[in-house]
């Protein structure tokens, strides 16, 4: 059974790597693979498809900086973010604004699995792990 997972895993991660025009995830490509699953049907397409999905899903998450804020937080602020992720990613970020009650004051940065806290709580926390 672990080696048809890994099977269906590797499948998975070689129409994957067929998503990709110029190292970045193309519409184009992914609706060319999935018309290609249409026809050529392997043996359990709904877990190469939910594989395939996991990966799309967790890149494309790659592009989006969720900002969650405590407060009012300006368009310049907004795509200031997107500019410096932009770079530090070398890719187009977008930037999706939503606030969170949780925070009392700052901002949390997500982008894919990464989190850059500059918000009163995490600084709080920063210190008093210093200490």
């Amino acid at each position: 059974m672990a080696s048809g997972k890994k099977q269906i895993n590797q499948l998975a991660r070689q129409l994957f790597k067929l998503s990709f025009v110029n190292g970045s995830l193309s519409g184009e490509q992914v609706a060319g693979v999935l018309a290609y699953l249409e026809k050529h049907a392997p043996a359990k397409p709904l877990a190469v498809l939910i594989a395939y999905r996991r990966l799309i899903v967790a890149e494309a998450a790659k592009s989006v900086a969720v900002v969650e804020h405590a407060g009012p937080v300006g368009e310049a602020t907004l795509q200031a973010i997107a500019s410096a992720m932009t770079a530090r990613y070398q890719r187009p970020v977008t930037v999706s604004a939503k606030p969170a009650s949780s925070l009392l004051a700052g901002l949390r940065v997500r982008i894919g699995d990464d989190v850059y806290e500059s918000s009163a709580a995490g600084q709080l926390a920063a210190l008093s792990a210093s200490v």
